[in-house]
């Protein structure tokens, strides 16, 4: 199957630089090698998606990114600059957004408050930008609403206009559609489609309904035990026989 490679390198379409540069990254806990030589690359205006079975490594992987866990050796680089050895918060205020799995959000804030945290280290004068509300109008219904009180979809909605209010470069999403009704998620890929499709930022998504991830992957990398076995185009996903990949 040609979507398999032996030992896939990352590359580069459209001639554009990326803004996620991750180089033979390898990860351990204890003794066990969790990230074993992963290399990937997420460009501005590009959705790559992240497939995988559980416990294969996605989440270690997006939180070595986000420096959540350390990394053993390899190199990750944002916007061409080594961030690896930087804290979360530098992370974060150098422009990724992260969106976790479980939301995370604050349950005893209200949804105002929570979107607020996504503006913590900025001015306490800096709005909220109104454009969250025009992608997410239920939150503006609920501004004064404990987010522990807001459904399931609400509270992804949430998280992700959270992570967009300080307007970052790179947006990481951990399983957006985990636990969510049918209808938000297809609001959820009309806002993730329409941020990329802007050009101003990269979106890796890390995804296990695989309808969803086809529909919005621009590019897309298959992991098992550590290591991405396969990686391509989108397009070519029903032709390289991932939906079996991820399967099996």
């Amino acid at each position: 199957m040609n979507a398999v490679l032996a030992a896939p390198e990352p590359r580069l379409a459209d001639g554009a630089p990326p803004v996620l540069d991750v180089r033979d990254v390898n990860q351990y806990y204890g003794g066990s090698h969790i990230l074993r030589g992963v290399s990937l690359q997420a460009r501005l205006g590009k959705v790559t998606v992240l497939l995988g079975r559980n416990g294969v490594g996605k989440t270690t992987l997006l939180k070595s990114l986000m420096g959540l866990v350390p990394i053993r050796s390899g190199s990750i680089r944002f916007d061409g600059q080594d961030i690896h050895a930087q804290t979360p918060f530098a992370r974060a205020r150098s422009g990724i957004g992260f969106v976790p799995q479980g939301r995370e959000i604050f349950a005893r804030l209200t949804v105002e408050e929570n979107l607020r945290m996504g503006l913590a280290y900025k001015s306490a004068s800096t709005p909220i930008d109104p454009e969250l509300y025009e992608l997410f109008p239920v939150l503006k219904q609920m501004l004064q609403r404990r987010g522990g009180d807001l459904s399931g979809g609400q509270q992804q909605q949430l998280a992700i206009a959270r992570a967009l209010a300080a307007r970052p470069k790179l947006l990481i999403l951990d399983e957006p559609t985990e636990g969510i009704q049918p209808s938000i998620i297809k609001d959820i890929g009309r806002v993730i489609r329409m941020l990329a499709d802007r050009g101003t930022m990269a979106i890796l998504l890390v995804e296990q309904y695989y309808d969803f991830a086809e529909e919005l992957a621009d590019d897309y990398l298959v992991m098992q035990r550590g290591q991405f076995i396969a990686r391509g185009a989108g397009a070519d996903m029903q032709a390289n026989g991932v939906r079996e990949l991820v399967a099996i």
